[in-house]
């Protein structure tokens, strides 16, 4: 089975970038992608309407061109979960995560038994079709698998502590806009609460020997969060990276 650099390099203490995709399905995004230097690639189900065959597809992209693929899911329902493992996920990427019991349910459900409740699929896209030893794959399947909560609410930084204190939640993710509207102050985010709530998840996440995690707008903007504790940084997506390259060079021949 494949293994997962990214986990290993981010227990390293290390920091890691990638960027996150809901548009482009080509064959060539994976490797654009990676040879721009990027780790890790988001694929996302929760905004994107992407089937799972896209998915599948762009998880076996990202395999090829050397990437960790992690699934940004619709939600926390067990087939969302399993599903994006089996089709050959490092890892998945769950939204409005907001207590302990919610991240217990998921990290149970990345898991085989006894430690967990992911049911068993061997000889398909997870192991790159290989029936081997089977006891093996599930121990190297748990481990190399991340779990990634995203922490977008009042009630979840709130709860962000007792969340990450969870064994087998690897990253806490701020997701930024989501938070700074459920604090009633969208895209505002100077605001002393949003600030409070974003330094709350890395806390947690430091305490508890985890990795903070973001999306980010701008170079700035990702230097300034890794200075406050995060190492698991996307920047921007497919959508916005085309379109501020072409605004860009549109906006200089209109001015020239």
């Amino acid at each position: 089975m494949r293994d997962n650099p990214l986990k290993t390099r981010l227990a390293r203490g290390e920091t890691a970038f990638g960027t996150m995709v809901f548009e482009f399905a080509s064959p060539g995004l994976a490797p654009i992608v990676a040879s721009a230097g990027a780790e890790f690639i988001l694929l996302d189900r929760e905004h994107s309407g992407w089937s799972y065959e896209t998915i599948k597809s762009q998880i076996a992209h990202a395999h090829a061109a050397g990437l960790a693929p992690i699934v940004n899911t619709s939600g926390d329902a067990y087939n969302e979960i399993t599903r994006a493992l089996d089709l050959g996920a490092f890892g998945v990427m769950v939204p409005v995560v907001e207590t302990r019991a919610q991240a217990e349910a998921i990290v149970r459900a990345t898991r085989y038994p006894p430690h967990g409740t992911r049911g068993s699929a061997f000889g398909v896209a997870h192991t790159d079709y290989r029936i081997g030893d089977v006891p093996a794959d599930i121990a190297a399947a748990n481990a190399r698998t991340m779990v990634v909560v995203k922490l977008e609410t009042k009630k979840g930084c709130d709860n962000a502590d007792e969340i990450m204190s969870v064994p087998g939640v690897d990253i806490g993710f701020v997701g930024h806009t989501d938070l700074s509207v459920s604090l009633g102050r969208p895209q505002d985010f100077e605001h002393p609460e949003f600030i409070a709530s974003r330094d709350r998840v890395v806390a947690a996440c430091q305490r508890h020997g985890k990795t903070a995690g973001c999306l980010v707008g701008s170079p700035e903007w990702g230097r300034a969060w890794m200075a406050k504790g995060f190492r698991f940084v996307a920047y921007l997506g497919d959508i916005w990276l085309l379109q501020a390259a072409l605004r860009s060079g549109i906006d200089a021949m209109r001015k020239g």
